[in-house]
């Protein structure tokens, strides 16, 4: 028995690049609103629309094309998503996808997909995304909630916090070995403990401490030699 190849999860930066959604209604809502906000140059395809759906083109940079269906929308797409109520639309936005060499994907039919949309948990900057192949999005919905409780928003927090002092720490630590391990002792559970506990102006002083006490005990390290020898 040949088992299916393991897809391959990425994140995918979608501003400015065309986006297409086949449909109108809430399904097709949803994928809409996900990519306006992703920033993607977005072209909603239907000749009928839900109200939420017409609220979103209006007050979004969205075109609305009032139409049926034809290959001739998909245009230099990077990405199509078919969320039609029509099986047989569906399966000719896949078809001509295909042809057109555009990754398409057909809601709920996995068979009819060149990618999967993960149930995703937002904090800030930090995503964690959850996949299943396609195969039963209601249990990667399920885990999402779960780690909605786990993942809180001061990891978001922290994590804008670290991209600050890395910053800081690849300027400050020149030498790369103790870089990682500073960094390392950083991301840790124990620093972000100092984050929750006494608050992010409390937590940077503390990192600041531990990058000037590595930076000094390197520039010690670095000077050691030259003393030696001119003691001699």
């Amino acid at each position: 028995m040949t088992s299916a190849m393991a897809k391959y999860p990425i994140f995918l930066e979608l501003s400015g690049r065309r986006v297409v959604v086949i449909g109108g209604g809430l399904v097709a809502l949803r994928k809409a609103e996900a990519l306006a906000e992703a920033g993607a140059r977005l072209v909603v395809v239907a000749r009928q629309t839900c109200s939420a759906l017409d609220r979103l083109c209006a007050e979004s940079p969205v075109e609305l094309v009032r139409a049926n269906y034809s290959k001739d929308y998909l245009g230099r797409a990077s990405l199509v998503i078919a969320a039609t109520n029509d099986p047989h639309v569906n399966k000719r936005v896949y078809e001509d996808c295909q042809q057109l060499e555009i990754l398409c994907n057909v809601v709920d039919q996995p068979q009819l997909c060149d990618f999967f949309v993960p149930a995703v948990v937002r904090r800030g900057d930090l995503q964690i995304a959850i996949g299943t192949e396609g195969f039963c999005p209601a249990y990667a919905s399920h885990l999402r909630k779960k780690l909605e409780q786990i993942v809180t928003p001061e990891h978001g927090e922290f994590l804008a916090g670290l991209e600050t002092l890395r910053k800081r720490l690849v300027k400050d630590v020149t030498e790369p070995a103790s870089r990682k391990a500073l960094l390392g002792q950083l991301v840790g559970d124990a620093s972000f403990q100092v984050f929750v506990d006494k608050g992010p102006a409390a937590w940077r002083r503390y990192a600041g401490r531990l990058i000037k006490q590595q930076a000094e005990s390197l520039a010690e390290d670095a000077a050691g030699p030259a003393s030696l020898e001119a003691v001699e």
